[in-house]
């Protein structure tokens, strides 16, 4: 199953310098429905998991076969499923650190949108990197790519604290938001690259999503938010 989570981090965010101005309540209601999704579906056992993420998953092959409502919902459903507890904590982890400032700059309504547009633009381009995949995708980490990309443009001097592994080592350092997630971008980028021609339908992560996320929210954050207003809050 391609559960659309994250590639195995190089670096591992745990905080970011920046505190948030408002209470970031959709941020907030985003990460408890993904977590009451999980307990819900794969914890409590109330429904069938299999069959489950066979009918609201994304299934590239599906959309591009059918492109009926039914179809293009999961889109939308599959944000919303994760497939273990670890695909889960990595992108609520990224989602708490970097979600609350965007929220703070787009607002709470703005912001809203920007994560359902994002994560439906980001599953658009797997579909695209993947069109004849019957393989399941699953995960928020579309749209938490674009959180991501949007980041970027509007903190990059942020600093972040971030758990640096190193062997059998780990280190943590105060880093710029700039190299944090750019370095997050090149390696979702490299992956994107080496994955063409390879099996759609082994499983693995959709990094296409990842990518076209990013792509998306650093595009609509530099749209959306005027340059001096980005400038202020670095």
């Amino acid at each position: 199953m391609v559960s659309g989570g994250r590639t195995g981090d190089r670096m591992i965010p745990l905080s970011d310098s920046i505190r948030s101005r408002q209470t970031p309540w959709v941020t907030y209601t985003i990460l408890v429905l993904n977590i009451g999704i999980f307990m819900l579906v794969s914890v409590a056992g109330v429904v069938d998991y299999d069959q489950f993420v066979l009918t609201y998953g994304l299934i590239p092959f599906r959309v591009m076969r059918s492109f009926d409502i039914e179809a293009i919902s999961d889109l939308f459903t599959s944000m919303f499923l994760h497939g273990s507890a670890l695909h889960l904590a990595g992108n609520m982890l990224y989602l708490w650190i970097f979600g609350d400032n965007v929220e703070d700059a787009l607002g709470h309504l703005g912001y809203l949108l920007f994560y359902i547009i994002g994560g439906l633009l980001a599953s658009t381009a797997h579909i695209l990197a993947a069109p004849a995949s019957t393989t399941p995708t699953i995960g928020a980490s579309g749209a938490i790519a674009a959180v991501l990309g949007a980041y970027l443009v509007l903190y990059p001097a942020s600093r972040v604290r971030t758990l640096i592994p190193l062997g059998i080592f780990v280190r943590v350092a105060l880093l710029p938001a700039s190299i944090v997630l750019g370095v997050w971008f090149i390696f979702q980028l490299f992956e994107g690259i080496v994955s063409f021609g390879a099996n759609a339908d082994v499983g693995g992560v959709a990094v296409w999503a990842h990518i076209g996320g990013f792509v998306v929210g650093a595009l609509l954050a530099r749209l959306i938010v005027p340059s001096q207003d980005r400038t202020s809050w670095e």
